[in-house]
């Protein structure tokens, strides 16, 4: 992953409703959660959850898709998982001895 690519996730999950909503996005994987549910979860008007989910979007982090009337959201996992790899990418480079658990993290990053 390019550090321009991170930045923009990072930077659409730095602020505290966009980070609420991707993390309830993550607990329900692949299956998704209807916007309407999701801005009740949240607490908050369904245009506001609009305006963060359009960011979450553009950074890659979030898709939807219809089901009948609804918009469903789902996060992207694999995204999630790129930006861990980023992240840890070089972890460890200088002491592999403490690296052990690192694997096993990466691993269980996506369903």
């Amino acid at each position: 992953m390019e550090t321009k690519r991170a930045v923009k996730s990072f930077s659409a999950l730095s602020q505290e409703t966009r980070l609420s909503a991707f993390r309830i996005l993550v607990q329900h994987g692949k299956q998704g959660i209807a916007a309407g549910v999701l801005s009740e979860e949240l607490g908050i008007p369904h245009n506001t959850l609009s305006f963060h989910l359009s960011h979450l979007s553009h950074a890659g982090l979030v898709s939807s898709r219809r089901k009948g009337r609804s918009v469903i959201y789902y996060a992207n996992l694999g995204m999630a998982q790129a930006l861990v790899r980023f992240l840890l990418e070089n972890c460890c480079a200088l002491d592999k001895s403490t690296c052990k658990d690192i694997d096993i993290l990466l691993k269980c990053c996506v369903c």
